[in-house]
Parts: structure tokens; C-alpha cells; sequence
């Protein structure tokens, strides 16, 4: 893989441009490129900003600027990672077309890629709650949807729909038992919609990307603060909650072909289920907490549709590795949703 470098004049936008300052890239990120800047005993995140997905870069920072203001306004100990001004004031610096900010590094932290035990999921969806709790009273309404129509389970599932009549129509038939399958569990479209007409579901603050590893941790695995804030947009308790789920519960991830090695630890779900109510704490309405089981549902049933319309589109929005890849991941989606679903009486005892 070529080893990209940010472009001196972004380091030269920083003051960051001398030769003893050290780059190394980091590699764990799906969407924007990352690099470690290291000078002396300060270190620093600098991050380009993946304008194919978010093509509002502005609005990001706006965005986290106005909940970092809120936030300092409100509890000054609360760890929000704010990007830092270049040498003339802005967070967001434009080279070719292209966006970076720059973060400061936090010291004897760490992010992991995989949940290994109920603690680390527990802590995460802990720190994923508190977030969301710290601006129960701010106007979401002032922040842009950096990313339209993300979470939106109608807008997906019509998509799906789309696909199934102008997509490759080899591809339909061969995934017909597969297709089937997701029709049959339409009524979680229907679960989806009651929510958004009921006001007992709050309109908040959401993340709308909790995997782990958008988690900084210390070196004792205990939780420091949540990074990442890209997608930070409004929405509803699902996506964050729903997403935990999706992507802790199995020891798998969408990418294992086994499907008999999908599952779905019920541990796991009650330490999710533990973290995230001791998180959001007081400001979780009774019908949230007792659709906590919903919220699974909700987002493990929209990535199999996802996943399943790209592949009946020919591929045109996830990268693939080989031609049913996301067939593949379709696949294991409806397994874990299949799963998840018939253990719902005894996620109810948690």
C-alpha cells in the first residue's frame, strides 16, 4: 500500500512543517486518512477529510465547534476532542480540494478493533451514553446532517426495494432465498416509523458510529472520551445503541463467510444494555429503555439491506475484495438478525 503524506503546506498551515517533527501514518481508519505527528514530547492527530462521504466538510467542524462550546459552557471537565486553530485562526484547512484538521494526541491513550470482553463493551457503551446525556439540553436542531438520509431505516428499505426492480437481475435471482428472507422482516420498518411518530422518542445528539475503536481508553481500559465526531448529527437512540449491538455482540464481524460462527452473546447484551442506561442516565424516557431490544433490530436489519442492495446494484457503493463480497456480508447480517430475533425473550430477562 503506498504510504501517503500530508502536503507540506498543511504542515506549514500548523507551524508543524520543521524537519524534526516525525509523521507516521495510522491505519485503522476506514474513511478519513490519519497521521501521528510526533515532535519532542508532543504529539498530535492530523486527519484529511473524506469529501466523497462527507461533502460538507464545513459543516463537521461547525458542528463539533458549536458542541464544544456548549460543552465548555456546561461541564469544562467533560474530555471533548476539539480540532486545533491553524496559524490563522480556522479548524478546517483547504489544500487542492481537499480538508484537514488537526487534533491534539492524549496521552497513554488507546483505541481497540475488536471488543474482546463485556467490560470493554460496557465501558464503551457508557461513554457512548454519557456523550449523548451531556447535551440533553441542547437545541439539536442547530447541527447539519453531515450525512443525509444515514440512519434513516424507510429511506433504506425503499432502496431495496429499487434494487430488486432495476438492479442486476442475475444477481436478484440468485439471491432470491436471501431476498425473501429480508421481505419477511419488514415489520421492523414499520417498528422503525412508530418510533419517529411517538415524542417519547427524543430527537438528540447522536454519534451515529459506535465502534469500539471510536473509543479512547487508558492504559487500564477504562474509558477517556469518544472520538470521531464526524457523523455526530441528530437522530434518535437507536442508531448508536442498535449499532453497539450490531457490531459487539457476535465474536464475527460482517466480513466472516462461516456463517456458523455468527452468534449473539447475551452477556455481551447486558453489558451494553448496563453501560449505555448508566450513561444516558435520566434523560432516557421509559419507552426508549423498553425498546431497547428495537434498536438491535433496527440497525443490524439496515446494514443486511445495505449490504444487499449494493450487491444487487453491482456493487456500487462498498469495496469489495472479490464479486459476491457483499452478497457475503448480506448474508451474514440476516444470519445475526435471525439470531438476534430469536433470542428476544431472554434479552428481556437482562
Amino acid at each position: 500500500m503506498t504510504n501517503i503524506v500530508p502536503p507540506i503546506s498543511v504542515l506549514k498551515a500548523y507551524d508543524l512543517h520543521d524537519p524534526s517533527v516525525e509523521v507516521s501514518t495510522i491505519s485503522n481508519g476506514l474513511i478519513n486518512h490519519t497521521w501521528k505527528l510526533n515532535q519532542g514530547n508532543h504529539a498530535w492527530i492530523l486527519q484529511k477529510i473524506n469529501t466523497s462521504v462527507f461533502q460538507q466538510p464545513e459543516w463537521i467542524q461547525e458542528n463539533i465547534e458549536q458542541l464544544g462550546r456548549y460543552i465548555q459552557s456546561i461541564n469544562p471537565q467533560y474530555q471533548f476532542v476539539m480540532p486545533l486553530s491553524a496559524s490563522d485562526g480556522t479548524t478546517l484547512v483547504e489544500q487542492d480540494g481537499n480538508f484537514y484538521r488537526l487534533f491534539t494526541y492524549i496521552p497513554n491513550s488507546q483505541t481497540i478493533t475488536v471488543v474482546e470482553n463485556t467490560q470493554q463493551a460496557k465501558e464503551a457503551a457508557f461513554q457512548f451514553g454519557n456523550f449523548t446525556r451531556q447535551f440533553a439540553n441542547f437545541d439539536c436542531s442547530q447541527l447539519h446532517t453531515t450525512i443525509k438520509s444515514f440512519h434513516d431505516l424507510s429511506f433504506r428499505y425503499e432502496q431495496f426495494q429499487q434494487s430488486l426492480r432495476h438492479g442486476v437481475q442475475e444477481r436478484v435471482i440468485q439471491a432470491e432465498k436471501w431476498i425473501a428472507l429480508l421481505a419477511s422482516f419488514s415489520f421492523i420498518e414499520q417498528t422503525y416509523r412508530s418510533i419517529l411518530t411517538d415524542p417519547e422518542f427524543k430527537v438528540r445528539v447522536m454519534h451515529h458510529d459506535t465502534k469500539i475503536s471510536n473509543i479512547l481508553f487508558d492504559q487500564n481500559h477504562h474509558g477517556l472520551c469518544v472520538i470521531d465526531l464526524d457523523t455526530v448529527m441528530p437522530g434518535y437512540f437507536f442508531s448508536d445503541l442498535g449499532d453497539m449491538f450490531r457490531t459487539y455482540l457476535s465474536p464475527v464481524n460482517e466480513e466472516e463467510k462461516d456463517l456458523s460462527l455468527i452468534q449473539v452473546r447475551i452477556d455481551m447484551y447486558k453489558a451494553i444494555v448496563e453501560g449505555y442506561a448508566q450513561g444516558m442516565g435520566d434523560v432516557l424516557t421509559e419507552k426508549e429503555r423498553q425498546s431497547f431490544f428495537d434498536a438491535g433490530a433496527i440497525m443490524i436489519y439496515m446494514q443486511a439491506l445495505r449490504f444487499m442492495t449494493d450487491f444487487l446494484n453491482g456493487d456500487q457503493y462498498y469495496q469489495i475484495q472479490y464479486p459476491t463480497h457483499n452478497f457475503e456480508r448480506a448474508k451474514n447480517q440476516i444470519t445475526l438478525l435471525q439470531q438476534y430475533l430469536s433470542k428476544k425473550n431472554e434479552f428481556h430477562n437482562c
